[in-house]
């Protein structure tokens, strides 16, 4: 069950639903969004269907809902939502366009990707601080001092930040310099750290896991909304198949589908899906055709000297069609993209 509190509820109207159903050995979790909170309610359902809820102050709706994601649901949310990071909008009206190196590795090349970035089109910076890689060997983020780069550049810029954290230790840390947390698809179903960015009260994007399901992906989004926070943005990443000839391969059905089934806005990631310069443009294309609400892309000022992920990352000529595409693709979708609305009149 899910109890929906009207817009005027207050603290003290949630405190009171949540001692009500403890006395009926239930269980609440608190959930609030950028414009409503929610109610998760887990125990004997015949037992707390039998209580007056519905007539407690504060309470807009009570739901029963038989999605096994019961707070991201769209049984519960009939409408899509839409997530602020640092004011700039995700969701169903806008595409909203992500961009930065895929690692921080200097000030002067974050500084550099950021305004490459800006000049195509983004409204938010991404940039891995931390960098879990499937070699041990492998360059690994340079973790604060990662993370204090990222910040000097939005202040430089203006562009809020988006950073992946990987240790539920570390999500304090991450979430004092970071505007949106992005957990990777290693760790899509890493419990604990799905809890920790939940109870950060920052913006969550949630990369779906390799080889994870749409309704895995959606439990794991779960789990973040279960500990307070709605705030979450669904990225589509490619999974792995039997195809070797791409880095991954990109769900493009994920996008309408995971809309379907979850109020959550849904962006995708070409740069990690294709692995290839080459793919990224027509990916990205494919991604808002199928109505994602972003996309995320790698960009590198100097790809042949990257750390990581260099072969995938765009350049100067690439982001000439990247802007091309943000400023054509989402009006043929009734659209707009987020830079336009942001931009000033």
């Amino acid at each position: 069950m899910v109890i929906v509190m009207g817009p005027g509820a207050t603290r003290e109207n949630v405190e009171a639903i949540v001692k009500v159903i403890a006395a009926a050995g239930g269980e609440a979790f608190v959930s609030r969004g950028v414009s409503r909170t929610i109610i998760g309610l887990v125990g004997d359902i015949a037992q707390l269907a039998a209580l007056d809820l519905r007539g407690m102050p504060g309470v807009a709706d009570v739901i029963r809902v038989s999605a096994p994601y019961k707070l991201v649901s769209r049984d519960n949310h009939p409408e899509r939502s839409t997530v602020r990071v640092g004011g700039v909008p995700i969701g169903p009206d806008t595409v909203t366009l992500i961009a930065g190196p895929c690692a921080v590795e200097t000030p002067e090349q974050t500084l550099e990707a950021a305004l490459m970035a800006k000049a195509a089109g983004a409204t938010l910076l991404r940039g891995g601080a931390y960098k879990p890689r499937t070699s041990p060997y492998a360059f690994q983020g340079l973790g604060e001092a990662g993370l204090r780069i990222l910040a000097d550049v939005r202040e430089e810029t203006g562009l809020p930040v988006v950073t992946e954290v990987v240790d539920a230790d570390d999500v304090e840390l991450v979430a004092s310099y970071a505007d949106m947390l992005q957990v990777g698809t290693r760790n899509a179903q890493n419990f604990a750290l799905l809890q920790a960015v939940g109870a950060s009260g920052r913006p969550v994007m949630l990369k779906r896991g390799m080889s994870a399901t749409i309704e895995e992906w959606l439990m794991a989004a779960e789990y973040v909304a279960q500990r307070g926070n709605l705030d979450i943005v669904l990225c589509e990443r490619g999974i792995r198949t039997f195809e070797t000839a791409t880095r991954n391969t990109l769900d493009v059905s994920a996008v309408p589908l995971a809309q379907r089934l979850s109020h959550l806005p849904v962006i995708v990631d070409p740069s990690h899906s294709g692995g290839h310069r080459d793919l990224v443009l027509p990916l990205t294309r494919a991604a808002i055709a199928a109505g994602a609400d972003g996309v995320i892309i790698d960009v590198h000022p100097h790809p042949e000297q990257a750390l990581c992920d260099g072969p995938q990352a765009l350049v100067d000529g690439d982001l000439d069609e990247l802007a091309r595409v943000m400023e054509r693709f989402p009006p043929l979708l009734g659209k707009v993209a987020a830079g336009d609305l942001l931009a000033p009149a």
